[in-house]
């Protein structure tokens, strides 16, 4: 990812609390659509299948056609991604305040 820009379709993405709970089935094994559907029987296959779409175009998902059958495999790159330039930055700072924050509390009161 080169630019901020790039990372939309990504937090656009996991943004949808459905659309967590299908990389959270990923992460455990690649599924197939039709596996997909039943763990969400709330949804119809439309549904589940537009929400496919969207972390396809994320890059977050890769399906690969096996014969009648749509297999759809985590990508985690993306979400390392966002992780190495968002959240360890930010996680990174975070830290660095609590280490000045001791720091000061340590140091006798003058």
């Amino acid at each position: 990812m080169s630019s901020e820009s790039d990372d939309d379709p990504i937090f656009k993405a996991l943004a949808h609390r459905r659309r967590r709970d299908i990389l959270d089935l990923l992460k455990e094994e690649p599924r197939t659509t039709g596996a997909l559907c039943e763990a969400f029987p709330e949804m119809d296959r439309c549904t589940v299948m537009q929400h496919l779409k969207v972390l396809e175009e994320a890059d977050l998902v890769i399906a690969r056609k096996e014969g009648r059958e749509r297999w759809n495999h985590l990508n985690s790159l993306p979400i390392k991604q966002i992780h190495d330039r968002w959240i360890s930055a930010y996680a990174g700072h975070a830290l660095s305040i609590l280490d000045r924050l001791k720091s000061d509390l340590d140091s006798p009161s003058h």
